[in-house]
């Protein structure tokens, strides 16, 4: 069974909201769409080894971030392909609750628990 037409609008709206959201917190944490990269620190910061550590927390946010935005627009050329709501895996639908849980969702949850 195919997902309607209004539950694929509303993944997209979910899917661009979130798109919009996860911009505009890599922004916040300066790192910019276009992929540059510029985690500073201000001089007096208290020593080197907790400006190395918390570098490290701010690029582990960011990589994180980066991975769900990069889900998110995959899950939209998916909606754009008609493929949305598939699982890459075994090619069987998705269960409509796992998608309005996680938009993004590209793996049935058997598929997943395989793959974990």
């Amino acid at each position: 069974m195919a997902l309607s037409s209004e539950t694929l609008e509303v993944a997209r709206k979910r899917l661009d909201e979130e798109l919009q959201h996860i911009e505009t917190e890599l922004d916040d944490l300066g790192f910019p769409s276009s992929g540059e990269v510029d985690v500073t620190f201000d001089e007096g910061f208290a020593d080197a080894a907790q400006a190395t550590s918390e570098r490290a927390k701010v690029l582990s946010i960011a990589e994180g971030l980066r991975e769900r935005l990069e889900d998110c627009k995959a899950a939209v050329v998916r909606i754009e392909k008609g493929t949305y709501g598939i699982c890459e895996s075994c090619g069987e639908e998705i269960p409509p609750e796992r998608l309005e849980a996680l938009p993004a969702a590209r793996l049935c949850i058997t598929c997943k628990q395989k793959a974990s």
